[in-house]
């Protein structure tokens, strides 16, 4: 099996955050990191997951631990390698705590063997690199058979589970039954809202802290409208010219990057022009996102010709690209197949993205210039752990149509930040809301202005970091 990887992160001063967050935050910021320091002297805060891309755990790892080593703390981050029967499993873990079945399959002594197998290997080597009283975050369920490794070992273990169930069911009870005995000597356990809080975890060491964003990052950076214009011509998913601008955008280091990859898409006809109008869903391909759902309410709304001309772009990463994410190729099949399937005259208004990823920062810029242009952004999940990319798009000022599950409910009032769809699986209540945003234009620009003013007040990375030292210095016996 291959060996651990280390990330690599640049440091990232919270001083850039000031114009955003103001100067109480701020000062606030650096009076728990100088607590930190004295706190953390000679010990380490490490943070362990599954990948270092293609998803909103590696998203906020990055930005997270860069502004703690920009405040002087030793952070570091480490990947766990794993077999595909593994990751196959951790995806069966990950469904069924949203309380879905996915794949069918078992979760029962084979699995767990398999699962304890890859974790064994993995813990070795953790353990010639983690000291006692070193803070240790694990993430989700392909770490949690870490925990007793490495209490055993004198480290101060934290869980964080990003996923988790608005209605608890035999599926969820099923996937907690799984992961419950790895959990009981864990320090602290880590959710994004408090629903998702199972009852195998004791609550008195539980706490609830919603995810948050980098502004900085290039997925969440400002771009100027030449700027998107030149990186959604360059990769294809708008028609030309590129007009007056560049591809480029700042990378994580501060240096130059330059878009230089393009889109795959299928579709029938040519790219979107710049003017025309488009409904964006950027995620995995997943189905729990459900994307086919996405393109049957638009093309409900649609019926052969949209409010103000409205297209489809459906973008998704390059579906071989996610080490621990194995349904994404078949999903996406699904995807075309259920395209294909469509009038010709809803095809011609619907295109699917294939996003590079082989530069995960030049991804980041495609998905950032593909959010910005967008009319409306959709997020029309069936479960959702919290929905880092409805709060990456709430501060773009995107009006956004959303499904009501999950931490989406947490960020969005609905007629307020965007729209809720209260039953996720009515394409009728999708198209019907996409055409009212289509049709006011005042409305969605008061949605927008009203979902990015939430995102800076409530789902910053400050916020996040006090309330992680906060943690720390509570469990820190």
């Amino acid at each position: 099996m291959p060996r651990l990887k280390q990330v690599r992160v640049g440091a990232k001063p919270v001083e850039l955050l000031r114009p955003l967050v103001g100067e109480d935050r701020i000062r606030e910021t650096y009076r728990v990191a100088e607590e930190m320091r004295r706190r953390m002297e000679g010990r380490v805060f490490w943070n362990v997951n599954s990948t270092e891309s293609g998803g909103g755990v590696a998203e906020m790892l990055r930005s997270l631990l860069g502004h703690v080593q920009a405040l002087g703390i030793d952070t570091r981050w480490l990947v766990i390698e794993g077999t595909s029967e593994f990751f196959r499993i951790t995806k069966r873990l990950h469904h069924a705590l949203h309380g879905s079945k996915g794949d069918g399959s078992q979760l029962g002594e084979r699995e767990r063997a398999v699962y304890d197998r890859v974790l064994q290997a993995n813990a070795e080597e953790l353990l010639g690199l983690i000291r006692p009283r070193d803070f240790v975050f694990l993430h989700d369920p392909q770490t949690a058979g870490l925990v007793p490794h490495l209490v055993r070992s004198g480290a101060i273990v934290i869980w964080r589970c990003h996923v988790g169930g608005d209605k608890p069911d035999g599926e969820v009870g099923l996937g907690w039954s799984f992961l419950a005995p790895y959990l009981e000597d864990v320090a602290a356990t880590v959710f994004s809202r408090n629903h998702y809080i199972p009852d195998c975890c004791d609550h008195g060491r539980s706490v609830v802290i919603p995810p948050s964003i980098d502004a900085f990052s290039a997925k969440n950076q400002e771009l100027d409208d030449a700027t998107v214009r030149a990186i959604l011509v360059h990769t294809g998913l708008v028609e030309g010219p590129p007009g007056e601008g560049s591809p480029t955008f700042r990378r994580e280091d501060g240096s130059p990057g330059r878009v230089q990859r393009h889109a795959d898409v299928l579709r029938l006809g040519r790219a979107p022009s710049w003017e025309t109008p488009l409904v964006v869903q950027v995620s995995r391909w997943d189905r729990l996102k459900d994307p086919t759902g996405v393109m049957q309410g638009f093309a409900q709304l649609v019926d052969g010709a949209a409010p103000a001309g409205a297209e489809l772009v459906l973008a998704g990463p390059n579906a071989k690209a996610i080490a621990d994410d194995p349904e994404q190729a078949a999903v996406l099949d699904e995807v075309m197949a259920a395209w294909r399937r469509l009038p010709r005259s809803d095809r011609n208004r619907v295109h699917l993205a294939s996003l590079p990823m082989a530069d995960v920062e030049e991804n980041a810029a495609i998905v950032n210039a593909l959010q910005r242009h967008a009319a409306i952004v959709v997020q029309k999940s069936l479960h959702e752990g919290f929905g880092l990319t409805v709060t990456e798009a709430m501060w773009k000022g995107r009006p956004i149509v959303a499904s009501a599950v999950g931490g989406i409910q947490d960020q969005i009032a609905d007629g307020v930040h965007g729209l809720l769809l209260q039953d996720p699986l009515d394409t009728r209540a999708l198209g019907t809301a996409l055409g009212r945003i289509l049709q006011d234009s005042d409305y969605a620009a008061r949605l927008g202005t009203n979902a990015r003013c939430r995102v800076r007040d409530e789902f910053l990375v400050v916020r996040h970091l006090i309330q992680y030292a906060e943690l720390m210095e509570r469990i820190d016996k």
